[in-house]
């Protein structure tokens, strides 16, 4: 039997967009980072916390979703977005933290009214490519995706791909690149995610669970 006061929880957070919101909800929740950790001139990636049982991890989103699903970290914080593109078996989603709103589109140049049934096969630039492919076979168009971390907007303009599919908060960066949105395929917010196995075996996973979900419900209560 696993020693849980000796065994450190692992805690995971992503880099970017979602951040600034998490770190309120994860201080009121007893999840609270070292001084250090908001220097931003740190490039570590590890840090410990106000509990001596537990370290956060900063890692990209999408690495978010890998190491808890694989119980190298046994909490994390990650946009629904990852969840729904990897869709581990062994990552559960049990509470949404209604922070990070944002949707994931498809959006293509402004002029280019090529309407869906015209088309059966498309190339498109994104960074969610099984997403991607779900929504244009519904649609009955093989999606060609070609991966990108970054830039997106560039794609169209420089014949890359056709269409892109990002995500979108304001739509601003869009229209700066000569783009429209054309489909929303997710709304997006943050979700506090565990790995199965860690929610089984450590009662710290439930009290965490739990200490976010009074949280969220106590928000919507007021």
């Amino acid at each position: 039997m696993t020693n849980t006061a000796a065994t450190q929880l692992t805690f995971a957070i992503p880099k970017g967009r979602i951040l600034d919101e998490a770190l309120p909800v994860m201080a009121r929740a007893g999840v609270v980072p070292e001084d250090a950790f908001h220097d931003k001139s740190n490039r570590a990636l590890s840090f410990a916390t106000t509990r001596p049982d537990m370290r956060l991890i900063r890692v990209r989103a999408f690495d978010v979703a890998t190491f808890v699903a694989h119980g190298a970290a046994q909490v994390g914080i990650v946009g629904s977005d990852v969840i729904e593109e990897f869709d581990y078996a062994d990552l559960y989603a049990p509470v949404d933290l209604d922070i990070g709103h944002c949707r994931l589109s498809v959006a293509r140049v402004a002029g280019d009214d090529a309407q869906p049934g015209s088309v059966s096969h498309l190339r498109v630039a994104t960074k969610y490519p099984n997403l991607t492919r779900r929504h244009f076979e519904a649609k009955g168009i093989q999606a060609e995706c070609v991966k990108l971390n970054g830039a997106m907007e560039l794609a169209p303009s420089l014949g890359l791909a056709r269409q892109i599919v990002d995500l979108v908060s304001t739509g601003q960066t869009l229209k700066d690149n000569g783009l429209v949105e054309t489909d929303r395929i997710l709304d997006i917010s943050a979700r506090l995610i565990v790995n199965r196995a860690a929610l089984k075996t450590d009662p710290r996973v439930a009290e965490l669970v739990n200490a976010f979900r009074t949280i969220t419900e106590a928000r919507d209560a007021a």
